[in-house]
């Protein structure tokens, strides 16, 4: 397993192709210097003994100690033990950590160029690419970014009816070496701070789209690949340093006549596959945000106890009520994601076909389960926002700036005027109040906000996931028996 320092070692060592406010940077730019920190992180708890436990696995490939990141869940307990380290490590460092994209992403493709190489009687080794990049991937501990969400250009429109056929990223051209694709995959988390891109398709495919029923791996840095980079920093500090400064970045990328050597396609052509690779990632990720947002909840919920502490409101009805709608939330997420680990099974549930064996032997989490808490804590995200609005009332919308905060003339004015409660020192209030502002109206709290919504799929995809794989004939039969009606 890699150090934090030899990981960022590396980055350093790839090309230039990433372009922040119109100028081309390096991975060390100052303004990527927070996301690099929180990836950063995953490589030292992985060597913290009382984490290890969490943070790594056997890898079922070479028997080998690996970065939890890195492994393919092979039993219920994997499922749940990610979880759990998802939700520890998103409290570290205050947000998401990062690096589920590539976990998520490696299972689902493990799954779809297995089950794409059967349905094709062997004439393709889709899985076999697979193995050999997952043991370098594993071995060498990287950091890979899932590229799964297309442009889309005119969204009523499939992707083959686009007049413009690049909206959606897609094969251009196949020779004996490998093929060439073209395409723009959009809000790539830390693509620009990861070693490698997984590209994934998007959505269900047909017959005449099979050019965009492409899977591969490509490093970061390939020829043809340009990042538009756009970081979420917390502000930055000078005087009252903070526990964590967490940092974010999302990327355009860029894909122009990229080639992709078939060593490392795990899928090309396949349209009943494209799908199913899409419905797969989706699934595993939104898995992965029942460690994180609940891990999200448990910080909302410190945000929402403190500010009612530092009002001195901490003990009114209102208050209460508010701090037990965070709870369930958070906590029913935790729960509906532990469920989907514990059903978790060889198999996935197809709509129309209902749970199928799928896959190499991987354990799939429960998909009812995944989305059901996915959509709960996803739908919830302005709410929670509205309730801290609340209970800290318009505070962290004006506060001070810290270089007020610090002024010889002003200091014993504001520190006098920032006060509010005689039992905390003001200088705690005033970082409190510094961190509420970071979390809930800063530029990054805003966009992160709507990533909370749409990352992994919004709402609506997971209502769409509930009804078509939910047995609701069963318990329209219960009513039927119950009510004493006919069979249908």
């Amino acid at each position: 397993m890699r150090t934090k320092e030899q990981y960022i070692s590396d980055l350093m060592k790839l090309k230039k192709n990433i372009f922040y406010k119109g100028e081309r940077i390096s991975r060390d730019h100052k303004e990527l210097e927070m996301t690099l920190g929180v990836l950063g992180h995953t490589f030292e708890v992985a060597r913290d003994p009382e984490k290890a436990h969490l943070c790594t696995a056997v890898s079922h490939l070479s028997g080998e100690t690996i970065n939890r990141f890195c492994h393919i869940h092979q039993s219920t307990e994997d499922l749940h033990k990610k979880q759990d380290m998802t939700r520890m490590l998103c409290r570290e460092v205050g947000y998401c950590i990062g690096r589920c994209m590539g976990a998520d992403a490696s299972n689902a493709v493990n799954i779809i160029s297995y089950e794409a190489d059967k349905a094709n009687g062997g004439k393709t080794r889709y899985h076999e690419n697979f193995l050999k990049w997952l043991d370098n991937f594993q071995k060498k501990d990287l950091v890979v970014a899932c590229a799964q969400t297309d442009v889309k250009g005119e969204r009523m429109l499939r992707p083959s009816q686009q007049p413009d056929p690049d909206q959606y990223l897609h094969v251009v051209e196949r020779n004996s070496e490998g093929i060439v694709v073209t395409g723009c995959k959009v809000h790539i988390t830390q693509a620009s701070v990861a070693d490698e891109i997984m590209v994934v398709p998007t959505r269900a495919l047909t017959e005449d789209e099979k050019d965009y029923a492409v899977a591969f791996a490509i490093p970061s840095d390939a020829d043809g690949i340009t990042q538009v980079v756009h970081p979420h920093n917390m502000r930055s500090r000078t005087h009252f340093k903070r526990g964590f400064d967490f940092g974010a970045a999302d990327s355009y990328v860029i894909f122009d006549k990229v080639f992709v050597p078939w060593d490392r396609v795990f899928l090309c052509g396949e349209h009943q596959h494209g799908g199913l690779c899409a419905l797969l990632f989706a699934l595993f990720h939104r898995h992965s945000y029942s460690g994180c947002k609940p891990a999200i909840g448990d910080i909302t919920m410190g945000l929402a106890a403190l500010a009612a502490e530092v009002n001195g409101i901490e003990k009114t009805p209102h208050v209460k009520e508010k701090l037990a709608s965070i709870i369930q939330i958070a906590e029913l997420g935790y729960a509906a994601g532990y469920t989907a680990s514990a059903l978790a099974k060889p198999e996935v549930n197809i709509p129309g076909f209902g749970p199928v064996p799928f896959g190499p032997g991987a354990y799939v989490p429960n998909s009812i389960y995944c989305n059901v808490g996915r959509c709960l804590t996803g739908e919830a995200v302005f709410h929670e926002q509205e309730m801290l609005c609340d209970i800290a009332g318009g505070v962290p919308a004006t506060f001070p700036y810290e270089q007020d905060l610090v002024n010889e003339e002003l200091k014993p004015y504001l520190e006098k005027y920032l006060k509010r409660n005689t039992k905390i020192p003001v200088e705690d209030q005033i970082r409190f109040w510094l961190y509420f502002s970071d979390m809930t109206v800063s530029s990054m709290a805003g966009c992160l906000n709507y990533a909370s919504v749409h990352g992994g799929g919004s709402p609506i995809m997971e209502q769409i996931a509930i009804t078509t794989q939910y047995n609701l004939k069963e318990r329209k039969d219960v009513v039927r028996r119950l009510a004493g009606m006919s069979k249908a």
